[in-house]
């Protein structure tokens, strides 16, 4: 259960969401089998986030929480604002904003809580995506969001996390009419990597460099 759970957990991290559903597959019943509450609510924790990162906000919304109540009752804590920011995700394009940055808010309070910062630049990311997903989209609170998530990441010298945040920063810019800046900022952090360049993250970043040349 172990295994397949952090399985799950890199396949989803690379964007690899149908053999991470696989893995899930196998978790979920397993787990269920063993009694096994933490490692079913990981499942499903897992499960939803794929569903909110694949267009099924409505089932994420429903296994998320789900999956936080199981992880939770072993007297785990550890993940949620990860967790938390996909229902925030979720939310927002279903349009219940006042729901999705309330779960926002709810990760960085658990951030600030536990002192779980290894995440903290992709919740802000996140952030930026829900203020871009507004009605009336909300460009400079976007901005400000990029660019805290551009700043943790560099502060942790986490460098996926870093070509993440300089990807949603670098597209804004793009929007913008500022190319020059965007492929600035870009270029070089996609330029760090060396392997794994056929995971989602590299290619999105690898597309929007192409159409910036």
């Amino acid at each position: 259960m172990y295994s397949l759970y952090f399985t799950s957990y890199a396949l989803i991290h690379c964007g690899e969401y149908e053999a991470a559903n696989v893995q899930l597959d196998e978790l979920i019943p397993l787990a269920t089998e063993k009694n096994a509450a933490q490692w079913r609510g990981g499942g499903m924790m897992h499960r939803g986030c794929i569903q909110a990162l694949t267009g099924k906000p409505s089932d994420a919304i429903t296994m998320i929480p789900a999956g936080i109540a199981a992880w939770q009752s072993s007297g785990s804590v550890v993940f949620i604002p990860w967790y938390v920011s996909h229902m925030a995700r979720a939310c927002a394009e279903l349009g219940q904003f006042g729901d999705a940055w309330r779960h926002v808010n709810e990760a960085f309070k658990a951030i600030e809580t536990t002192g779980e910062t290894w995440c903290e630049s992709d919740i802000h990311r996140t952030a930026g995506d829900i203020a871009l997903l507004a009605p009336a989209p909300e460009v400079n609170k976007a901005e400000i969001h990029f660019s805290r998530a551009l700043a943790a990441a560099r502060e942790q010298q986490a460098k996926s996390w870093e070509l993440r945040a300089a990807t949603s920063l670098a597209r804004l810019w793009y929007d913008r009419g500022e190319c020059n800046k965007a492929g600035e900022l870009l270029a070089p952090v996609y330029g760090w990597f060396t392997e794994g360049l056929q995971t989602l993250d590299l290619k999105q970043a690898k597309g929007l460099l192409d159409e910036l040349a």
